[in-house]
């Protein structure tokens, strides 16, 4: 079954981003209406996706969104990776909307049929729900790369990057009532890793070669990639490689130290579905099941 998606990105510092934009290029179930990017400089991310878009030769508008976080100072300032694509000509013709209007528009035209990936920093989306307050219940269901759920607690704090990145627009989102909404933690996304040898074996071939000059940059500071956000896709189109548990999840943006902390409350009858587990093989079998055919 095709999938209507709309996806939210800060593409162009961790590597999994360019891994998930391929993904979802490559899905014949994916129907990709829009890419919009956020956090610090915008623009030389959306010019990365709009390369990713290019070798895929698929015509998918992208809108560079907000660069600076809500209230707190910008802890994400520079796209690394737009260094890879410096003097590539960008000829795609830009629609000059607002990235925010530009999502409206397109959740508006397709009503209760667009998913809302969202794996980056919350900035457009909580700036998206105050503008037009219908929104979220025309989305088919929200789903986010965001948080740190499991054994998290004050004394053992883990505050994963998005939700530090801008915690007063994740306080936001998490507050507005979605019908669907669920969120992808570390919990379970710190499971599906790659070394850097197996990395650039894998995508060697000539479907996903091209993300190797990419992911050189990240392998500078990294020996290892992690599949926070192609996982989140995946579980779009492949919901049983997960395991969700339903609770409310409130996001901390008082406290200095512990901004960001995504505090979660299981309930039976919860507005927020956390995932709780994963089938780390069937995942990978699924990824590259998709990835090693080309672009359709």
């Amino acid at each position: 079954m095709v999938k209507k998606i709309f996806l939210d990105t800060d593409i162009g510092s961790d590597i999994d981003d360019v891994i998930c934009l391929t993904y979802l290029l490559h899905n014949p179930d994916c129907e990709l209406l829009g890419i919009t990017t956020v956090t610090g400089e915008p623009e030389k991310r959306a010019k990365i996706a709009r390369n990713l878009c290019f070798h895929a030769k698929k015509s998918i508008p992208v809108i560079s969104g907000k660069s600076d976080p809500l209230i707190i100072p910008q802890h994400q300032p520079i796209a690394d990776e737009a260094k890879v694509i410096e003097d590539w000509v960008d000829s795609t013709s830009r629609n000059t909307s607002n990235a925010i209007d530009f999502m409206r528009e397109t959740i508006r035209e397709n009503p209760y049929e667009v998913t809302l990936l969202a794996i980056g920093p919350l900035t457009n989306i909580a700036l998206l729900f105050l503008i037009d307050p219908e929104i979220p219940e025309l989305l088919e269901s929200l789903v986010m790369m965001c948080g740190s759920y499991l054994d998290n607690s004050q004394e053992n704090l883990k505050i994963e990057w998005n939700a530090l990145c801008d915690p007063h627009a994740a306080a936001i989102v998490y507050k507005t009532p979605v019908k669907k909404h669920y969120s992808i933690g570390l919990d379970v996304t710190q499971k599906v890793t790659m070394g850097e040898d197996d990395f650039r074996k894998k995508f060697s071939n000539d479907h996903l070669s091209h993300i190797i000059n990419f992911a050189e940059v990240w392998l500078e500071k990294e020996k290892i990639v992690t599949f926070h956000d192609p996982l989140a896709a995946a579980v779009v189109f492949e919901p049983e490689l997960i395991e969700f548990t339903n609770g409310i999840i409130q996001v901390e943006t008082n406290c200095t130290r512990t901004m960001g902390f995504t505090d979660f409350i299981p309930e039976n009858n919860g507005s927020h579905c956390v995932a709780t587990d994963i089938n780390v093989n069937g995942f990978f079998s699924h990824y590259f099941s998709i990835s090693d055919k080309g672009y359709a």
